[in-house]
């Protein structure tokens, strides 16, 4: 199935919305060296429409461990938790960077939920940060 076309102008207002980073690790489109993707927060394949509320930016490597997932085991009590969702929750009442920089730390069970279930941390986002730090590019403050 191929995906639903968006106008250039819903792009621009998303992308614009999202300040041009993913809504998951925050990592930004000029860190990444490429656009992000617009993602549906609940995948089409779950019923989710391509509608403006519905959507949000997301680098690649994030949008593909979430894939069709809207939910996932919090690591922490077991339970099965809904992800985050970028539009409507705030970034950092459910995240946190360790005291590095460079380790994102979940805060809440929405927050370690999507820590694990998007492997925020993987090795190679791991990597890269450490550099950005170096640089003093990162963390994000807010």
């Amino acid at each position: 199935m191929n995906p639903p076309h968006l106008s250039a102008s819903l792009r621009r207002r998303v992308r614009a919305q999202a300040r041009y980073r993913c809504g998951y690790c925050l990592r930004t489109e000029e860190l990444a060296g490429e656009r992000m993707t617009i993602e549906h927060i609940q995948p089409i394949s779950r019923g989710g429409l391509t509608v403006e509320q519905n959507l949000w930016l997301a680098c690649r490597r994030c949008n593909e461990y979430k894939a069709a997932q809207t939910h996932a085991r919090d690591p922490l009590t077991g339970k099965q938790v809904r992800l985050f969702n970028p539009r409507t929750q705030v970034w950092f009442e459910h995240f946190a960077w360790d005291a590095s920089g460079v380790l994102i730390q979940g805060i809440t069970p929405t927050g370690r939920t999507t820590v694990i279930a998007l492997r925020l941390n993987n090795i190679e986002i791991v990597v890269a940060r450490r550099l950005w730090v170096a640089a003093t590019w990162w963390p994000p403050e807010e």
